[in-house]
C-alpha cells in the first residue's frame, strides 16, 4: 500500500489521491498545476490551452476557488472558439418585448447562415475527415460494417451510409478537439453504427450539446452532398444514401438515453424545449416524416420534466431546431424504388 505523503507546507500527513492538505489546504500537485498554467498562457491556439486547463481542472478539489477560476476560463476560452460574446446583462429598460424580438430576429439569421455551414463545410474539412482513416481500428471496423451493408444492399449503397456515419462522428471527433478533449476516432459497429470514447468529460452543458448537435450537423453537410449529387446526375442510389444518411441523422435528435437530441436537450430551458417540440410538430405536418411524431411525444414528455435549466442556450435551439428542418426534408429525398 502506499504511503502517505507529506505537505510541503505544514508537515501534515498526506493520503494518496487527496487533491489537497486536510490540515492546511495546500494544494499536493502544486507543481504541475502551475506547469499546465503556464502551457495554457503559451499555447498557440485556444484548443491547446483548454486541453491544458482542463488538464488542471482534474488536479484540483471541486469546492477549491482554484477550481471555480479555471472552470470560468474554460467557458471563456469556449466561447473564443465558438466565436460567441461573452453574455452582457441588460438594463431594466431594456428588458420585455423589444429584447424578445430582437433575440428572435438573430435566431432566423443564425438559420439562414447555417444553410452556407451545411454545404460548403465539407471543403474545409477534407483533410480533417482523412485524419481518421489513419486510424488502424476505424478502417478494420468500418471495413466489417461495409460488409455486413454490401451483403444486405449492394456495394455502392454500403459505401455510401458506412461514410456518412463516419461523418457523423467525425464532426463529434473535431468539435471535442477544439474544445480541447481528447477522443478517440470512430469505432464501427456493424449494424449499430459507431461511436468515440472520450477521454475526459465535456465542462458544461452547453459545451456538451454542441459536441452533441456537432454529429448531426456534420451528418447534414454529407446528405446534402449526396442530394447535390444526386439531383445533378439523376441518380437513385445517391438520392436514397441522402435521404438515409439525412433519417439516421434525424433519429440522433431524439431528446433520450445518449443520443445527440437529449444532449441538447440538457442546454434548453423548458420553454426552449417547448418551442423545439413545436418545430417537431411542424416539420412534421409539412413533411408527414411518422418519425417526427416519435420526436415530438419524447420532446414533450423532456419538456414536462423538471431538469431543465433556468437558462437555456439560444445557440443550441437555433441548431436544433434548424437540423429539424433540413433533415426533415431531406429524409423525403429517398426514391420510391430501392436503388441497384
Amino acid at each position: 500500500m502506499r504511503d502517505a505523503a507529506r505537505c510541503r507546507q505544514c508537515g501534515a500527513e498526506v493520503a494518496a489521491g487527496l487533491l489537497a492538505c486536510p490540515a492546511c489546504g495546500a494544494l499536493t500537485h502544486a507543481d504541475e498545476l502551475n506547469r499546465l498554467a503556464a502551457t495554457a498562457a503559451a499555447a498557440p491556439t485556444p484548443s491547446e490551452a483548454l486541453a491544458s486547463w482542463r488538464d488542471a481542472l482534474a488536479l484540483l478539489p471541486p469546492e477549491s476557488r482554484q477550481h471555480r477560476l479555471i472552470v470560468g476560463k474554460i467557458d471563456e476560452l469556449r466561447r473564443e472558439v465558438d466565436g460567441e460574446r461573452a453574455p452582457v446583462k441588460a438594463a431594466p429598460s431594456q428588458t420585455g418585448r423589444r429584447t424578445g424580438l430582437a433575440g428572435a430576429a438573430v435566431a432566423v439569421l443564425a438559420l439562414l447562415a447555417k444553410f452556407k455551414f451545411a454545404i460548403f463545410f465539407l471543403l474545409t474539412k477534407v483533410k480533417f475527415l482523412l485524419l481518421g482513416l489513419s486510424k488502424g481500428g476505424t478502417v478494420l471496423t468500418m471495413l466489417a460494417s461495409f460488409g455486413v451493408y454490401w451483403a444486405l444492399w449492394g456495394w455502392k449503397f454500403a459505401a455510401g451510409l458506412v461514410g456518412s456515419i463516419y461523418v457523423h462522428e467525425m464532426g463529434h471527433v473535431e468539435r471535442l478537439r477544439r474544445y480541447g478533449i481528447p477522443a478517440t476516432a470512430p469505432m464501427f459497429i456493424p449494424g449499430f453504427g459507431a461511436l468515440i470514447r472520450l477521454r475526459a468529460n465535456p465542462q458544461s452543458s452547453i459545451e456538451d450539446a454542441r459536441v452533441g448537435l456537432a454529429g448531426p450537423l456534420w451528418g447534414l453537410g454529407a446528405a446534402l452532398v449526396c442530394w447535390i449529387a444526386g439531383v445533378a446526375t439523376g441518380s437513385a442510389m445517391w438520392l436514397a444514401i441522402a435521404g438515409v444518411g439525412a433519417w439516421i441523422n434525424l433519429f440522433n435528435l431524439m431528446p433520450v438515453w445518449q443520443l445527440d437530441g437529449s444532449r441538447a436537450f440538457r442546454a434548453l430551458s423548458r420553454l426552449q424545449r417547448w418551442m423545439a417540440c413545436a418545430s417537431l410538430v411542424v416539420a412534421f405536418l409539412v413533411t408527414h416524416e411518422g418519425l417526427l411524431i416519435l420526436l415530438a411525444i419524447v420532446a414533450a414528455v423532456r419538456a414536462i420534466g423538471r431538469d431543465a435549466p433556468a437558462q437555456g442556450d439560444q445557440r443550441t435551439l437555433v441548431d436544433y431546431i434548424f437540423l429539424v428542418a433540413t433533415l426533415s426534408a431531406l429524409a423525403l429525398a429517398q426514391p420510391a424504388s430501392q436503388p441497384q
